[in-house]
């Protein structure tokens, strides 16, 4: 049996807090191990961060997201009305080989949905973009 939930959420950062609990209600219903509340925490924490930070230039917008379990995975979707942004296209390449003190700030978080997802598909659709995210439970 599936188990699902879904919010909205504004672009600001106190929102977090929310989504983070959102996720810690999920993976108790469903009984998630440690590792995937970790990996679902931190793309959508990463991702949800650069939606409110780059993806609009003015006020307070929203963000639908939405995640469901199987038996298998979970998958997450998420819809913002904020600026076009492919992560698997736009997102340039992280620097992970230089000493951490000569890397500029910033910049992993694609690359750790990238790592952390089994799965990721963008698409733009009606002036919106879709983000979906499946990770498998066991890893």
């Amino acid at each position: 049996m599936a188990t699902s939930m879904s919010l909205t959420v504004r672009t600001a950062r106190d929102e977090l807090e929310r989504i983070n609990a959102a996720v810690d209600s999920l993976a108790e219903q469903d009984d998630w191990p440690p590792d995937l509340v970790f990996r679902v925490r931190l793309v959508l924490e990463e991702w949800n961060l650069n939606v409110m930070d780059y993806g609009h230039d003015d006020d307070t917008h929203e963000i639908d997201i939405a995640m469901t379990c199987d038996d298998d995975a979970v998958t997450i979707e998420i819809i913002d009305g904020g600026k076009p942004f492919d992560p698997l296209h736009d997102a340039p390449a992280p620097d992970i080989t230089s000493a951490v003190g000569e890397r500029r700030v910033g910049g992993l978080g694609v690359h750790f949905m990238r790592e952390l997802m089994d799965e990721v598909r963008y698409k733009r659709e009606s002036g919106k973009n879709h983000l979906k995210l499946v990770t498998r439970k066991a890893r």
